[in-house]
């Protein structure tokens, strides 16, 4: 029977689950926000708050700390956890996250989410401006990046064979002769 069974597979199997939410969490707790798929946001915030709660507990209490770290096992993350994320929900009584549907992703139109920390809206927004994001293929930039060096080095040689040299003053003068050669010829037609 299946009564109050309310698990999501996520169509992975338990390892792969449990990294999936490890790895989601850590990255939640060190960035304050990340975006995911509308289900594994779901799915990623019962295991978070529960995190959260466990280090609302205090820093100094050591079996909340290893209970943490069998679940989520980046320490550094745990260690923010508790110096920072806990001292700042001591006083909220749960709802420690907030889901924002951002939408259908381009190609699978997969539901969209973002999953955020609440409170931290500062945090984020002060953080470190991202430079514009690029359209471009990782193979096209590189393209891009070898005709650079490629042009670069015409621009060398080309200053390397204009630079005049007292060697090549004879060679001017049979250009010149050839041009007069020329001019004759477009005359006399």
């Amino acid at each position: 029977m299946r009564h109050r069974y309310d698990k999501k597979h996520l169509n992975r199997t338990k390892s792969h689950r449990k990294a999936l939410l490890s790895n989601m969490s850590a990255s939640l707790f060190t960035s304050k926000r990340i975006i995911t798929t509308l289900a594994k946001a779901k799915y990623a915030r019962r295991f978070a708050e529960r995190m959260i709660t466990f280090a609302r507990r205090g820093e100094k209490d050591v079996s909340a700390r290893r209970h943490v770290l069998r679940y989520v096992h980046n320490k550094d993350a745990v260690k923010l956890l508790f110096d920072e994320l806990g001292p700042h929900f001591k006083h909220r009584n749960g709802g420690y996250t907030r889901i924002i549907k951002i939408g259908p992703r381009r190609g699978d139109a997969a539901p969209m989410a973002i999953l955020e920390l609440v409170g931290f809206d500062d945090v984020i927004e002060t953080a470190a401006p991202k430079k514009a994001k690029e359209t471009k293929s990782r193979l096209k930039a590189a393209q891009e990046a070898t005709v650079e060096e490629k042009m670069e080095m015409k621009k060398g040689t080309e200053e390397a064979v204009t630079e005049p040299d007292e060697t090549t003053s004879d060679d001017n003068s049979k250009d010149d002769a050839s041009e007069d050669k020329i001019q004759e010829n477009k005359e006399s037609k």
